[in-house]
């Protein structure tokens, strides 16, 4: 009844909408009749008058009709003429109906449209583009792939330049002039992860102005939306490099052997344990027998894809009594014997979270010696070296080395060891990731599309490299990153548009505040959904995929086929050759004829495998008297964790009323059956006995799986929500260095920057002496260390008595004052031009070196907060409290580098020579040696550098401010308050 209730209500939202925007469908299909008695020159004529009465001020929403109506109108004269897209011959066929004007007024409104697949999005993108390419700003369409911003950027180019509108495509590899082109057009199309990484490059490598690329985040529109900003959004975007060599190599090759043989070993174990349950359980023995469950339960601790423990699951009966026992074993008051059962295991796994953690058994089996897991406390080392009187100081020095040395071989060591054995127990070879031209490289588990550059961090990649005996490659550092939720949340105004958007529409407006609407089909949709088929065991599964597509292929009914991994395909693949049918595998060793492949699918007689949703964004149309047949049949050889991955799946037939029918197998094998239905009538199922080679469907079992897909999808949101909060509190922090990085290439006098970051750092430390300057003593620690910093960082050789009885006011001043008098002496030995780059370099160097490491310690706090859980303190809050205490560091860092290296540095190795006999000499007058730069005469690397950057001081925070942590909070009632 209640259920009857909402459903009577849904859509109301959308019928509003619709209701609302009919009269400006109407106005736009009125003006379209006048505009198809222009000539052709006047449409470019009429799209220049539009541009200037928006430069005058004209909103866009008041010129929309008039846009949009030439939009329709240039497309209706395209219709006939034939095109080359993609070095394909293509006829335009294409004239906007009623819902794709729905549909672009939704996507200028901001909105987040879901439109069937075959309705025709690319073609829809047209209308908002030009209507807000005409404001002069660069407006973008992101796209899923190369491939289809390619195609797109051709295929819609020839409606733009009708329009007297230029557009621009993203491609990988593209150099930086190639880059400011497309971006320097009116609309530009791409990936996410290219848009993304200029940013990054833009804000976080580019040396100068020349090599930015992009100019503004002003209007996007993003296709396959609930791909890019939410399947995507759980990885963030990284730039990283090799790090630096004294680091050293972690030893993984080295640990392989012994973690292979545990994970052997504990195979065997799992194996022993899962037989001797089989035979209690078979054997009759009691009704529930807690021993032989125990050892189950270790199995699936252990071990949980064990092939005698899954077949022991199928059965009802003793699948309802393990239920019963890890509830019992999870409960708090068996906690000691829970411990000790998992301590009879080498180690234990959790898929769910992909992680490991070895038991005091498998520690004692990798090393004999029994601190080898536990790290030494340096805390209590290095006091006790303090107080140690027998020890010399330089002795003292060499025993903290040695102790820091054992406790960083040990981390490294732990380290390797834990990633070795996630690499070996929960990665497996052509599901999440794929070895391609002797490298590991990751398989995106939404699409199946191989990730080629992309690594994973903290060492897992490598030890998946040593897993499968290819060349590591060096630990990378990260240079730039961000999150995908924060680089689209900073366009002005952002839309987007796919398939299946309304069951995340929670999402989008929770992170992007972005509402849903769903624009109706131009054609009904009659495709017919069968029920899933539920079959025991992954072989009777894979057998009765196989019937149904051979019986299909005799008809000549075409057949796609989804699988959920490359090694699904390819298993599918075999068992289709066997029996003599011809078909086509798509997956991520293939990707490169994604698309010829995909759009072939409908043609008589093809059968076509694609992992996941390969292909996504190409039409496939039916050949000739496939209609007839029944059109495209769609198979699922599994249902995905995401419910929207299996209605993209089944939306790949019956586009704009073609008919078409789609069905998914699943059996009690499948992952998502596995982990996470194992509750409601699925166990029931079980309770009766489910036996093999029956075939059970209903629509009570497709709520039932739709239901354990809502809690996988509840899973990933709150990873996706996590990784957010934390990138939130750096995103301020980001903000604050790119604005100073971006000023710095743009400032024309960088002097001046220079010389208020000095006096920033001198009045920080000036702050170290006391207020009354009657007390400032000659041997006082705070005044020492003021003098000896100074004298070590420019070359003034200031005396005490020089400072004495001043008020820290005056001694900023003086100080200041000779420190640019000296300035005076280095210009005059240096080239006008050269000195400012050296003074930009200097600047852009500090930022970024300082940034780069104030990143790596974001991640090393990332990793240590999520402990503090157990100490009942909330991480996001411990993390954003630490972080803004590293962030100032970092800054004052900055601060005092710039000191540091300005004397330090200098045009040509010439111009270095001139400045430091011109200082000695003025040293030497005043009767004082130079301190600063004698010694080892540190220059600029070669020649000037390429640079051109524009600085302003470092960011005082003001009080009303908001606090950079990322709490929203104004500074003085968050980190600022004392």
């Amino acid at each position: 009844m209640i259920g009857r209730l909402f459903r009577l209500f849904a859509g109301h939202t959308h019928k509003k909408f619709i209701k609302k925007c009919q009269p400006i469908m109407e106005k736009i299909n009125g003006l379209e009749e006048t505009y198809k008695l222009l000539p052709d020159d006047a449409i470019v004529t009429k799209s220049e008058e539009l541009k200037r009465r928006v430069g005058e001020g004209e909103s866009l929403d008041n010129i929309l009709p008039e846009a949009f109506a030439l939009v329709k109108n240039v497309a209706r004269r395209l219709c006939g003429k034939e095109i080359e897209v993609c070095g394909h011959k293509l006829i335009w066929d294409m004239v906007h109906y009623d819902m794709q004007l729905l549909g672009g007024i939704a996507l200028h409104q901001g909105k987040i449209c879901e439109m069937a697949t075959g309705e025709g999005k690319t073609l829809v993108a047209t209308l908002p583009l030009y209507l807000n390419a005409l404001s002069g700003k660069n407006c973008q369409l992101v796209t899923v792939n190369d491939y289809l911003a390619r195609r797109d950027a051709e295929w819609m180019g020839y409606l733009y330049k009708l329009l007297g509108i230029t557009v621009g495509c993203l491609q990988n590899e593209m150099d930086i002039e190639e880059r400011q082109r497309a971006y320097g057009c009116n609309i530009t199309y791409g990936t996410a992860s290219e848009f993304g990484f200029d940013y990054l490059r833009d804000n976080g490598i580019a040396t100068s102005l020349e090599e930015q690329v992009q100019r503004g985040h002003y209007y996007c529109i993003v296709d396959e939306v609930d791909s890019i900003l939410i399947d995507e959004a759980r990885t963030p975007l990284i730039i990283s490099g090799a790090a630096p060599k004294d680091e050293g190599n972690a030893p993984y090759m080295e640990l392989k052997p012994s973690v292979a043989h545990l994970v052997e070993l504990q195979q065997k174990l799992c194996n022993r344990l899962a037989s001797e349950a089989k035979v209690t359980l078979d054997n009759g023995g009691s009704d529930y027998d807690r021993d032989a469950y125990k050892k189950l339960w270790q199995v699936k601790l252990g071990m949980p894809k064990n092939k005698q423990f899954l077949r022991l699951m199928e059965n009802g009966t003793y699948r309802k009594n393990f239920d019963k026992f890890d509830l019992e074993m999870n409960s708090e008051l068996l906690k000691s014997e829970r411990y000790q059962v998992k301590e009879e295991l080498y180690y234990c796994l959790d898929e769910k979270d992909n992680q490991s953690d070895l038991t005091e058994l498998g520690r004692t089996n990798l090393s004999d010696d029994e601190n080898a897991f536990i790290l030494p406390d340096l805390p209590s080392i290095f006091s006790a070296i303090d107080v140690d009187d027998s020890l010399a100081p330089n002795q003292k020095v060499e025993k903290k080395r040695r102790a820091e040395e054992e406790f960083s071989q040990k981390s490294i060591k732990i380290h390797c060891l834990t990633q070795l054995l996630r690499a070996y127990s929960l990665f497996n070879k052509d599901e999440q990731y794929a070895i391609l031209d002797g490298k590991v490289v990751i398989i995106d588990e939404n699409t199946g599309r191989a990730m080629p550059g992309r690594r994973w961090s903290d060492g897992l990649h490598q030890a998946i490299e040593a897993k499968e005996g290819v060349k590591i490659e060096r630990e990378s550092r990260t240079y730039a990153t961000i999150t995908m939720q924060n680089y689209f949340r900073m366009y002005e105004k952002l839309a987007g548009m796919t398939g299946t958007a309304e069951t995340e529409a929670q999402e989008f407006n929770d992170i992007y505040r972005r509402s849903v609407v769903v624009i109706p089909p131009h054609k009904k949709c009659i495709r017919v959904d069968l029920n899933d088929e539920i079959y025991k065991t992954r072989r009777e599964k894979y057998n009765a995929v196989v019937e149904e597509i051979k019986a299909a292929n005799q008809n000549g009914q075409p057949v796609l086929v989804g699988t959920t991994s490359v090694e699904a395909s390819e298993l599918l693949s075999k068992m289709l050759k066997r029996e003599m049918i011809n078909h086509k595998v798509l997956n991520a060793k293939y990707h490169q004829q994604e698309a010829e492949i995909i759009a072939q699918a409908g043609q008589k007689g093809a059968v076509t495998i694609a992992t996941n949703m390969a292909g996504r964004g190409t039409d496939i149309k039916l050949g000739d008297g496939v209609p007839e047949l029944g059109g495209l049949f769609v198979i699922g050889t599994e249902r995905h964790e995401s419910r929207r991955v299996d209605r993209q799946l089944r939306g790949r037939c019956a586009r704009q009323g073609d008919p078409g029918c789609s069905k998914f197998f699943v059996s009690l094998e499948d992952s998502l059956m596995r982990i996470f239905a194992s509750a409601g009538p699925i166990a029931r199922l079980l309770q009766n006995t489910f036996k093999e080679g029956e075939v059970l469907a209903h629509p009570l079992l497709n709520r039932s799986i739709e239901t354990a897909q809502k809690k996988v999808e509840q899973h990933y949101y709150s990873i996706r929500k996590h990784l957010l909060q934390y990138d939130d509190v750096l995103n301020q922090q980001r903000k604050v260095i790119y604005s100073l990085r971006n000023d710095s290439l743009i400032e024309n006098n960088v002097q001046n920057v220079v010389f208020s970051i000095i006096q920033n750092e001198l009045e920080f430390r000036l702050e170290q002496l006391l207020d009354n300057p009657t007390e400032n003593k000659e041997d006082d620690d705070s005044f020492k260390t003021l003098l000896s910093w100074v004298n070590i960082n420019f070359p003034l050789n200031l005396k005490a008595s020089d400072l004495m009885n001043k008020s820290r006011d005056v001694i900023c001043e003086l100080i200041l004052s000779k420190i640019k008098d000296a300035y005076e002496i280095k210009q005059s030995t240096d080239d006008p031009e050269s000195l400012k780059l050296v003074e930009r370099v200097i600047l852009i160097r500090t930022i970024d070196s300082n940034w780069q490491k104030h990143l790596t310690e974001m991640d090393a706090l990332r990793s240590s907060v999520g402990l503090r859980g157990y100490g009942q303190r909330d991480p996001i809050n411990e993390y954003r409290t630490e972080a803004f205490g590293y962030f100032d560091i970092m800054l004052k860092q900055i601060n005092s580098d710039v000191c540091s290296q300005l004397f330090r540095s200098a045009g040509s190795p010439q111009a270095f020579n001139r400045m430091v006999s011109e200082l000695r000499k003025h040293l030497v007058m005043s009767g004082g040696t130079l301190e600063s730069v004698n010694g080892e005469q540190q220059q600029h690397e070669g020649n000037t550098p390429r640079v051109i950057i524009k600085s302003t001081s470092l960011p005082k925070i003001s009080r009303n401010d908001t606090c950079p942590c990322g709490s929203g909070k104004k500074y003085k009632k968050c980190c600022g308050l004392k």
